[in-house]
């Protein structure tokens, strides 16, 4: 195991160059000896031992090391964007936060990491935490979520087939493939129930798929939507239903109502995102916005509360998302599949 207080250096001098399931989580036995090879968004890693000094750069990232019982071998997360839930609280709170928001590579090094997780390519930049070329000129590997590295992932494979497939190449590097590959096949069985749920659904027979718009948030009076690139679009084929965005080649992208108004969805999902705490985040706030919109509160969807509610962060793909899918198959059941 490489020293921390050296590795800390290394990354100082370095960085500074080129920059400027359903069981509550719990620690898991010590890792198993052995190495590990595989590649990671184009990358390929190889470890000769599991990680015992992990940062996990966002939310997301955290979660699932948390889920896996991984947090003895965290030396920090960062960039939490709600709070915790409940289970993973306190696993969570023995993890070092290196940085509230999005870590830059001095906060990174003084963490003295042997193993980097990111949700997004882009946490890892020069202007941000270094980029993976960087680490990994300094032997610390660096992993990349599947769902954000659209240009290496085999065609064919949905978004939640890769999520699923981080958590058994992290249970691999970790040594921890039979607490992963459990974690996978539980939220494999989620996504089954939930395209089961759609299938006998009332009007699940019919070929008119009900449209969905996902409200994710309203930022100076603009509603951000979800559009064809995000995990959104995924969860409606898997209920029976149609992204009302489909056509936007972005994950979150700005509209306006007068868009929303043409595309007259069936549903409206609101991400209700509360306990970040901006203006308009509240799930509450996003309803009375469109009460009050002149154009909006017309439709039938808004008029009739044709409107299902779930955690906004859970439209993010995350170890949490299968929750969300759930909701959304309850609710577009109980809605009945009609206009």
């Amino acid at each position: 195991m490489r020293h921390p207080a050296r590795l800390g250096l290394a990354l100082a001098l370095a960085l500074a160059t080129a920059g400027c399931s359903t069981a509550r989580p719990g620690p898991v036995a010590p890792p198993a000896a052995g190495s590990a090879a595989l590649t990671s968004c184009g990358r390929p890693l190889s470890l000769a031992e599991p990680p015992q000094r992990a940062v996990a750069l966002d939310q997301a990232s955290t979660e699932t090391l948390l889920e896996l019982g991984l947090q003895e071998r965290m030396a920090g997360t960062a960039n939490l964007k709600t709070k915790i839930p409940a289970r993973y609280r306190t696993a969570y709170a023995s993890v070092p936060v290196i940085a509230p928001k999005i870590a830059t590579g001095e906060q990174l090094r003084a963490a003295a990491p042997d193993f980097v997780v990111a949700g997004s390519a882009d946490l890892l930049t020069k202007d941000r935490a270094g980029t993976r070329e960087e680490l990994g000129a300094l032997k610390v590997p660096t992993f990349v979520s599947a769902v954000d590295c659209p240009q290496h992932n085999p065609a064919g494979r949905t978004p939640f087939d890769l999520l699923f497939s981080d958590y058994e190449n992290l249970g691999t590097v970790f040594g921890v493939r039979q607490r992963a590959a459990a974690l996978a096949a539980e939220q494999r069985a989620a996504v089954a129930r939930a395209r089961g749920a759609a299938a006998h659904a009332p009007g699940a027979a019919s070929a008119e798929r009900p449209t969905v718009v996902y409200l994710y948030s309203v930022f100076n009076g603009m509603p951000y939507v979800a559009g064809g690139t995000g995990l959104p679009s995924e969860m409606s084929r898997i209920v029976g239903a149609r992204n009302a965005f489909d056509d936007v080649e972005e994950d979150w992208p700005e509209v306006t109502w007068e868009e929303v108004a043409e595309r007259d969805p069936d549903i409206i999902v609101i991400g209700d995102l509360s306990e970040r705490g901006r203006p308009g985040d509240s799930a509450a706030e996003k309803r009375a916005t469109m009460t009050r919109h002149p154009v909006i509160s017309r439709l039938p969807a808004v008029r009739d509360d044709r409107i299902i509610e779930v955690p906004g962060i859970e439209l993010d793909p995350s170890v949490r998302s299968v929750h969300a899918l759930g909701l959304l198959a309850r609710g577009i059941k109980d809605l009945g599949h009609a206009r």
